[in-house]
């Protein structure tokens, strides 16, 4: 009997926790994926063990076969997989059980990385389907962008289940919530059956269980850890004292609706026993779920910096927030922006990796005493997404709306050994979890997000897919490098025209030789030719180098207005009185 149509008539217990039971019987920290060829024996009996219990899914010991847990080749962890199979297989055999592929997630640590994790998931669900898999689980994971790919090969090929670890709040590690993640594998049409595994206790897994609101057309599946464990010698000790409560709260979730229940890290054999004597399988009648249908609609206040400005030139300011606590300058230049019809102000995120006053605190600041509208931006190398939830609520509440996401320069080398970068995830990762808060906590008052261009970049179309990503991922503008030459001009018209992004275009008036020299040798992305140094003399008076920078920021605006939708400012040294001049005639 296929499995879908076994669910149809009862629910499935799957296996409990490989790993941690393999790291109790031979008290070793050694990877139990090793096991598959160097322990081949331990592997079938442990397998054995579950389907004895009472198991009806053994999942393969192949959780961690991957380059960067096992720290080998790809070929050496394609054969660990096919021995991991095989030995589930065999433990199979004369049963009237199933057998899962398993695939855990790949750590990452850089974009690079990631894309070598989606072509490595490709190979190994192209060795389990040679093997003959027919079912797959990816469990722990925080989000589906590393094995989307994956997921679509194997198509209908195979059963294929995707299963999410969030914490006790209901969040991955990626920021996003569990509503979230099962409604986006729910919309994936290759997926069938969704749920959670891992990172919480059974209590905590129902009350996810509970908040769900899916349509019934997948399976569900809900695998908890034994409990929360002691960390002895960098090794989960669970205490399994807590077997009868752990059944009881798994019969609670498969009521709530779970057609697959299991252990996760800390179950034994004997908890798996305990579920299979005690626990009711009967699968009750299938209906659809109206629950998605439910939600009461509401008319959402819309807080973006150009609300209402359709067909005008938006106008964007850059104030630089200060290197100490004396914020005078940068208040002074607010207050004298006040009648300049200047649509938002923007605070750059400690620019350089060097650190500044706090952008959502600075731009709190202004807001209160200026009244004008304003836009931090909020990079992703200094916070995980804990902190940076946190930050996006605290300023929510302040009633700061519009974001500038990007992913944040690098922290120079000299300071590198006492000070890391988190970068829990890109700007675009950022902006994934910024649509999920949208829906979850700002669903009222959603704010508003876009990201950066960096036109400048060797690979154009690289660019160009950023752009577009970011876009799905909820980036309603973007802002450009500053822009100071025709081939410039070009590829951001080029952006535009594949893109059709709301574009504000960059534009920086350097005020002297030296200003236009430093810009060109010390700051990466801004593109400062001969033909712009010419411009300028070192013998040159304050008021005759602002006049070139303001010349140069006339002509770099009338290139751009035929598809610029406004324009983002950056005076050097905060000379925000330049803007009157600039605009002037426009």
């Amino acid at each position: 009997m296929t499995i879908e149509n076994r669910l149809q008539q009862q629910k499935l217990l799957f296996d409990g926790a490989f790993g941690t039971y393999y790291g109790q019987l031979y008290d070793t920290e050694e990877l139990p994926e090793l096991a598959n060829i160097l322990h081949p024996e331990r592997v079938k009996e442990i397998h054995e063990q579950y389907l004895e219990a009472g198991a009806q899914l053994i999942r393969t010991n192949t959780f961690a076969c991957n380059t960067v847990t096992m720290k080998m080749a790809l070929p050496e962890v394609l054969e660990h997989i096919r021995q991991g199979y095989r030995l589930a297989r065999a433990a199979a055999v004369g049963r009237d059980v199933y057998v899962a592929a398993d695939i855990g997630q790949i750590h990452c640590e850089s974009q690079a990385d990631r894309e070598r994790a989606c072509r490595e998931y490709l190979e190994i669900c192209k060795t389990f389907l040679e093997e003959g898999a027919e079912i797959f689980v990816f469990e722990t994971f925080s989000d589906l962008e590393d094995i989307r790919e994956a997921v679509q090969y194997i198509g209908n090929k195979a059963f294929v289940i995707l299963q999410f670890s969030v914490n006790q709040f209901g969040y991955s590690n990626s920021g996003l919530s569990a509503r979230t993640l099962a409604g986006q594998a729910e919309a994936m049409p290759e997926v069938n059956a969704i749920g959670f595994n891992c990172g919480v206790g059974p209590a905590h897994m129902q009350k996810i269980i509970k908040s769900l609101s899916l349509s019934g057309k997948k399976f569900l599946t809900a695998l908890p850890n034994a409990g929360y464990p002691q960390i002895v010698s960098n090794r989960m000790i669970f205490d399994n004292k807590n077997m009868d409560y752990f059944v009881a709260k798994t019969g609670d979730i498969a009521v709530a609706g779970a057609d697959m229940i299991g252990g996760c890290c800390g179950t034994t054999p004997e908890y798996i026993r305990r579920m299979k004597e005690k626990l009711s399988f009967a699968q009750p009648e299938k209906r659809e779920s109206d629950k998605a249908s439910e939600r009461i609609l509401v008319e959402k206040q819309d807080h973006s910096f150009f609300a209402g400005k359709e067909g005008k030139k938006l106008i964007a300011v850059e104030l630089a927030p200060p290197l100490g606590s004396d914020d005078e300058k940068l208040m002074d230049a607010a207050h004298l922006l006040l009648k300049s019809g200047v649509d938002v102000l923007t605070f750059p995120d400690s620019p350089s990796g060097r650190t500044r006053a706090d952008s959502v605190l600075m731009a709190e600041k202004v807001a209160r005493e200026t009244g004008m509208c304003v836009m931090p931006h909020v990079c992703c190398r200094d916070k995980n997404a804990i902190a940076m939830r946190s930050q996006l609520l605290g300023a929510h509440i302040n009633h700061i709306h519009n974001f500038l996401v990007i992913t944040g320069d690098p922290i120079p080398s000299l300071m590198r050994s006492s000070i890391k970068s988190v970068f829990n995830f890109d700007s675009v990762g950022l902006m994934r979890i910024m649509h999920d808060m949208n829906g979850e906590q700002f669903s009222e008052s959603p704010i508003c997000y876009g990201g950066a261009i960096n036109q400048g970049r060797l690979n154009l179309e690289v660019e160009i897919g950023r752009v577009k990503k970011k876009m799905e991922a909820g980036a309603s503008f973007f802002l450009t490098q500053p822009i100071s030459t025709k081939e410039g001009v070009e590829r951001v018209r080029r952006i535009k025209e594949e893109t059709g992004a709301r574009i504000l275009c960059g534009i920086m008036p350097f005020v002297s030789l030296k200003n236009a020299t430093f810009m060109k040798n010390e700051m990466t992305g801004i593109d400062v030719t001969e033909e712009v140094l010419s411009r300028y003399r070192e013998d040159m008076t304050r008021e005759e180098g602002e006049r070139a920078g303001i010349t140069l920021a006339k002509e770099m605006m009338a290139l751009t207005a035929d598809f610029a939708d406004g324009y983002y400012f950056s005076f050097p040294f905060n000379r925000v009185s330049m803007l009157e001049k600039i605009l002037k005639d426009e």
